[in-house]
Parts: structure tokens; sequence; C-alpha cells
């Protein structure tokens, strides 16, 4: 475990609010919290459990959030959520198998093509349109393919459910933003069982940092219902290609 000084504990608390703030908007707090972790200096695959105890916090805030403005029915994903969480665990058992470089390299490639996605990709709002999947079909090999990366790396998965209800399910991207909660408190669930299994993660850090999610997911997740689109889309845009740059400049 690095030494971490009160300066960088509470500039990592501070990601966790900008995370949880981001995630319950856009679906890509991950993009922020994880690679904060990475360049305070924790070792990959303890990055990435620690990353898990706290975003749990603010995934659970953001769909209590959408669940309780009637946004979304978590009865209706009790079968998607399993599968989820069953992808986690699946993805997270692999992590060991990874080179620890590998995660700085494929960070900012999803970075980018996450904004790219939603910077050039036409006629996204929050009206919904022609369904291309059925539900089950989403369930069956969408959900527990983006748990499972969720479980191996983690950062986008949110964002990556959230193109698969825009463009499978044809939902608008409040009501897909509203979809990915559950699924992604079930991915980092099953995920961060794998980790505590393996005494990856550091416990009181993830709390701390998960305190300041649930606060940054309260609010991100009412300004969201309040603006809708207008500001998930840019927000998720300029935070993505950001942090895919700074990633690139670390590594160079």
């Amino acid at each position: 475990m690095p030494d971490l000084s009160v300066d960088l504990i509470l500039l990592l608390v501070a990601a966790g609010f900008a995370g949880g703030f981001v995630d319950a908007i856009a679906g890509g707090g991950g993009l922020i919290t994880l690679p904060a972790l990475l360049l305070a200096g924790l070792p990959p695959a303890q990055a990435l459990g620690t990353n898990k105890v706290q975003a749990i916090f603010g995934a659970a805030t953001a769909a209590a959030s959408y669940a309780a403005r009637g946004l979304v029915d978590p009865k209706t994903q009790a079968r998607a959520a399993a599968m989820a969480g069953a992808g986690g665990m699946a993805g997270a058992a692999l992590v060991a198998w990874l080179p620890t470089d590998l995660l700085r390299i494929v960070l900012p490639v999803v970075l980018i093509g996450v904004a790219a996605f939603f910077a050039l990709k036409p006629g996204l709002d929050d009206l919904d349109r022609a369904r291309r999947m059925a539900p089950a079909l989403i369930t069956l090999l969408v959900v527990p393919a983006v748990g499972f990366y969720d479980g191996l790396l983690g950062p986008g998965a949110g964002s990556f459910y959230m193109i698969a209800f825009v463009t499978l399910a044809g939902y608008g991207v409040l009501k897909a933003t509203a979809h990915t909660k559950l699924l992604n408190l079930f991915s980092n669930l099953g995920g961060l069982t794998v980790f505590a299994l393996a005494g990856q993660p550091l416990w009181l850090l993830g709390a701390a940092m998960g305190v300041a999610q649930m606060a940054g997911a309260f609010f991100g997740a009412r300004m969201a219902m309040r603006i809708g689109s207008r500001l998930i889309k840019p927000l998720l845009v300029v935070t993505s290609t950001a942090l895919a740059l700074r990633l690139i400049w670390q590594m160079l």
C-alpha cells in the first residue's frame, strides 16, 4: 500500500464526489476515480478493488434517486442485475492474469471511443425511439458483457450500458441513464466480491470516497432529471476527452 498523505486523500475524496456527480448524470464516474487512484500510486488491482468500494455508494444513491422519480422500476431489472453481477465477478477474476500496464494503455482508448460516440452520434435526446433488440436478448447478451468489462477494467461501464439502452432498447438519454444505475451497482458488487476475497481493496479509503460519491450522485441525479440530455451528452464528452488526454500525457 502506498503512503498516502492527508492532502492526497482529500483529493481522492474530491474525486469521489466528482465521480458520483458525473456517474449519476452520464455514467462515467469511474473515468474520474480510477485514474485518480492510479495516479495516486496504487497498483492496478488494488486501485480497481478500492474503486469498486466507493462506486457502490454512488451507484446505489443514483439508482434510488431515479427509482424514486419513477424513471425506472428496479423489480423489472432483477434478472438483468443478476447477470450484471455475474459478469462483474467473471471479469474481476481475470484481473490477476493481465499485465499491470494494460490499464494505462486501454483507458485512453476507451475514453476517446466513448467521447466520440456521444459527440458524433446524431439525434441523441430524451425521446424514446424504435427498439432494435428484445429486452430478453439485451439481458442475456449485452448486460453480462458490459458487466464483465466492469469487473475487468471498470471505467466507462455505465456509459456502455447507456449506449446499449439508447441504440438497442430505443430509450431516450435520460431514461437510459436511469436504467444503467442498478446494473452498475450489481456489476460493481460482483467485482468487489472477487477483489475482497483477494484482499485487494483499501476499505477505509474506499468508504471515505464512497461517502463523497453519495453526495455527488444525489446532486448529479437531480440535475440530470431537471436538464436531461442537454447536460448529459456534453458533460460526458468533455470529461472523457480531458481524462484521456491526461492519461496519455502521463504515459508520455
